[in-house]
């Protein structure tokens, strides 16, 4: 079950899937679908996959929906792989990854699992 505390109304600059972690887009108030662990995670599209140029709202805060891309374990934390998936913050040493939150499950790619979503970083 999800609990968003907090939506922000997006417009897609493509297409996004759903449950995938987004990015800020190229202009104001418009969102990408992630595709690296050092992108500017904001926040988490669910069930909806909102074309082009359609409004679409992200959690930004709360719990959400994440389908995953790898194997996570739950309070681990959460970073994006090459097409918006969840998988495992493991970045090398001196190295950065961008965070959208922490599993509050574990779970495998392909499960769809919730998220506690808090956008920040880790460095390895």
């Amino acid at each position: 079950m999800t609990r968003p505390l907090l939506e922000k109304e997006f417009v897609a600059e493509a297409a996004v899937n759903p449950y995938r972690i987004v990015k800020f887009g190229a202009s104001d108030d418009n969102v990408l679908q992630a595709a690296a662990a050092t992108d500017a995670l904001i926040g988490v599209v669910e069930g909806v996959a909102p074309a082009l140029g359609e409004r679409c709202a992200v959690v930004t805060h709360g719990i959400a929906e994440i389908k995953l891309g790898g194997t996570v374990v739950r309070g681990g934390p959460i970073t994006s792989d090459a097409s918006g998936q969840g998988v495992a913050a493991a970045p090398a040493a001196a190295n950065n990854n961008r965070l959208i939150g922490f599993a509050l499950q574990s779970g495998v790619a392909g499960d769809v699992i919730n998220v506690l979503v808090s956008p920040g970083s880790i460095q390895g």
